[in-house]
């Protein structure tokens, strides 16, 4: 047997530690983990390929895919073991392209994929040489995952996908994405529903960026017309998507902690205060300009920092709850509620403590300005990722028992379902 199955979670971290202070390179501001600084395109596509040679670093190294199963290029270990090189990376450059190519969408395959899916597709994920996105949300469907338009059509060995998708953060410059189609309108929308993988760049795809109030142009709509996919790309039983997206969401929920996937500092908060504009890296500034000793300063700090303590106390118990079957993964609804709502306060904060230099700054005040930017963004933290409203839903439904809302489309064939006329 080899050794390394073995190998204690202490003995691990003590190899990790090493090796991340012989190979990886030490994050300018010490605290490391992924980054959100907008960017333009060509320091974007810069940016990316220092990722690659990140994400390829951990894969040599070892500690690429801790959980994934080593017949898939992953290191066969345990989400113990996860924990224990996320609690020694504090402080090193980390490929910000883990998500969502590793959670959720290399993790649907691994749960739902064939043996050659796997094969083909999760070692490339691991060495950094493939970026995934997720082709879900629809321009008429809001949150409704299950009242997807976009049509697979089987042709022989093929499948037509027309249709389209919206809100793909990075779809310009990622390789592949998961796709929800519909299979058959026959039936109730949750049951004609099927998972594709459909490679980007091909014919048939045609992608607009979308501009947001910040400036940031990363978010894309895509139009699929006549996609020809063979049927060797689909995930899952044809008509039983609805089963995938149910991991689908667990695994995308799990973003905002919890993943075994993904590697990322312990002790930091979801909402990433350095990157975000919350007090942490303020503190700095504040203490430049003589305010870091005002009474009501240090209360909004503490209380920025106490959220992050119970975001990761929370994630932390909701995780072991969900590995030890001691509760089910629907589980995973409180930490992105907790996190969407703890990034809008944590934005909150930062931006009471910039002041008017939120509003408008100098060149030497750009950090506290970037808080007014991140401020008018803030909600967006209660939309990505699946909604807190949705994340509200499943806790009341399947966590609490409460009784579920009356829909009026169940058991009706989804071609009959009343829909309104689509704008596009």
């Amino acid at each position: 047997m080899n050794e390394r199955a073995v190998e204690s979670v202490e003995d691990f971290a003590a190899r990790a530690r090493s090796w991340l202070a012989q190979h990886m390179p030490r994050a300018a501001d010490g605290v490391g983990g992924f980054k959100g600084a907008r960017r333009d395109d060509d320091e974007e596509l810069a940016h990316l390929e220092h990722c690659r040679q990140l994400q390829r670093l951990l894969f040599d190294g070892g500690f690429a895919g801790i959980c994934v199963p080593r017949a898939y290029g992953g290191q066969g270990l345990t989400p113990a073991h996860q924990a224990a090189l996320n609690s020694e990376v504090r402080g090193y450059e980390l490929p910000d392209t883990q998500v969502p190519t590793m959670t959720p969408c290399m993790s649907v395959i691994l749960e739902f994929g064939t043996e050659e899916q796997k094969a083909l597709h999760v070692p490339p994920i691991l060495k950094g040489e493939a970026f995934w996105m997720q082709f879900l949300s629809e321009p008429s469907g809001g949150s409704d995952l299950a009242g997807a338009l976009t049509t697979a059509v089987r042709d022989g060995d093929e499948w037509v996908l027309n249709g389209s998708k919206i809100w793909t953060t990075g779809a310009w410059w990622a390789d592949w994405a998961l796709c929800l189609a519909r299979t058959n309108w026959d039936v109730p929308k949750h049951r004609g529903l099927s998972v594709f993988m459909v490679q980007i760049r091909q014919p048939g795809i045609e992608l607009h960026r979308i501009e947001m109030l910040n400036g940031s142009r990363e978010f894309c709509q895509e139009f699929l017309t006549d996609v020809r996919i063979p049927d060797s790309l689909r995930i899952g039983p044809v008509d039983e998507g609805w089963t995938v997206v149910g991991r689908w969401m667990y695994h995308e929920r799990t973003v905002a902690g919890g993943s075994p996937y993904v590697t990322a500092p312990a002790g930091q908060p979801a909402v990433q205060l350095d990157t975000t504009g919350g007090p942490p890296a303020l503190l700095p500034v504040l203490q430049g300009l003589g305010r870091a000793e005002d009474t009501r300063v240090r209360e909004q700090i503490g209380e920025s920092l106490a959220l992050g303590l119970v975001g990761d106390a929370l994630t932390a118990h909701v995780a072991e709850q969900i590995r030890t079957g001691a509760a089910t993964d629907q589980w995973a609804a409180l930490i992105r509620l907790w996190h969407g709502v703890a990034a809008v306060r944590n934005s909150t904060i930062a931006f009471e403590l910039a002041g008017a230099n939120a509003v408008a700054w100098s060149d030497e005040e750009r950090r506290l300005g970037q808080t007014g930017v991140r401020f008018l963004m803030r909600q967006a933290s209660c939309i990505a990722g699946g909604t807190t409203e949705m994340a509200r839903n499943a806790i009341s439904e399947r966590v609490l028992g409460l009784p579920r809302e009356r829909r009026v489309d169940v058991d009706v064939p989804f071609r009959d379902v009343p829909r309104s006329s689509s704008p596009h």
